[in-house]
């Protein structure tokens, strides 16, 4: 039997469709460090890519008995702006308008980052106009991922049903809880901190398929009916 047709693609925002990633284990890694939680980038990178701001200060206060300054979100995000900014269109995964463009599905965004965020860097690399206003935040759930909410609140304001959803992650947390979701998962990997290493990763986690370039993406949701 062939699998349900897919009516949605969900994309979160980065690591798959911004490369806004690699600035923030920089930024962040610093500031802990700074403040007295000291963490180098690839322990930020592969314990708290896919995870919302807010859900990271809290288990990291809570790990280190350390309140963050009142202003450390701002303070941080402006050094990750000046970084992203700096980047201009070249802050697009590459390939991925043309991918995007090329999938005749209803899509969206799904995304643990903040509405400004989403808004500031999707306009940034011309995508924007392509999603609104279907672009989801993980301020608009209880729990956000690795929890199924933020999933499954996207597929009901697109009504369309789980199973009939397919989301194109690139986070251990991410894949979870789409896969937790009930919907069908494909992982990319470009943007890890490690590629080679990440796929085994999101496998594990529930991916369906893992690739690394997004010129592959359309066929590979063609084939996830098949």
């Amino acid at each position: 039997m062939s699998a349900a047709p897919i009516d949605l693609v969900i994309f979160d925002c980065d690591g798959v469709l911004i490369r806004t990633e690699q600035h923030c284990w920089t930024a962040d890694a610093a500031a802990f460090t700074a403040a007295g939680i000291p963490l180098g980038e690839e322990e930020v990178a592969l314990r708290f890519t896919g995870i919302a701001f807010r859900d990271m200060y809290r288990t990291l206060e809570q790990e280190h008995g350390v309140t963050l300054p009142a202003d450390f979100h701002e303070r941080v995000a402006e050094t990750i702006l000046a970084a992203c900014v700096a980047a201009g269109p070249d802050l697009a995964v590459p390939g991925v308008r043309d991918a995007v463009a090329a999938i005749p599905q209803a899509k969206c965004v799904a995304s643990s980052s903040n509405p400004d965020w989403l808004e500031r860097y999707l306009s940034q690399i011309g995508l924007w106009p392509t999603f609104a206003p279907n672009v989801f935040s993980a301020v608009e759930v209880a729990h956000g991922k690795p929890a199924p909410d933020l999933f499954l609140h996207a597929a009901r304001r697109m009504s369309v049903a789980p199973e009939r959803c397919l989301v194109v992650e690139d986070s251990v947390p991410g894949v979870t809880g789409a896969a937790a979701a009930g919907m069908r998962v494909l992982g990319f990997t470009q943007t890890a901190w490690d590629p080679p290493s990440h796929g085994p990763r999101l496998m594990a986690a529930g991916a369906t398929t893992t690739f690394a370039d997004m010129r592959e993406l359309p066929g590979l949701i063609r084939a996830a009916t098949s």
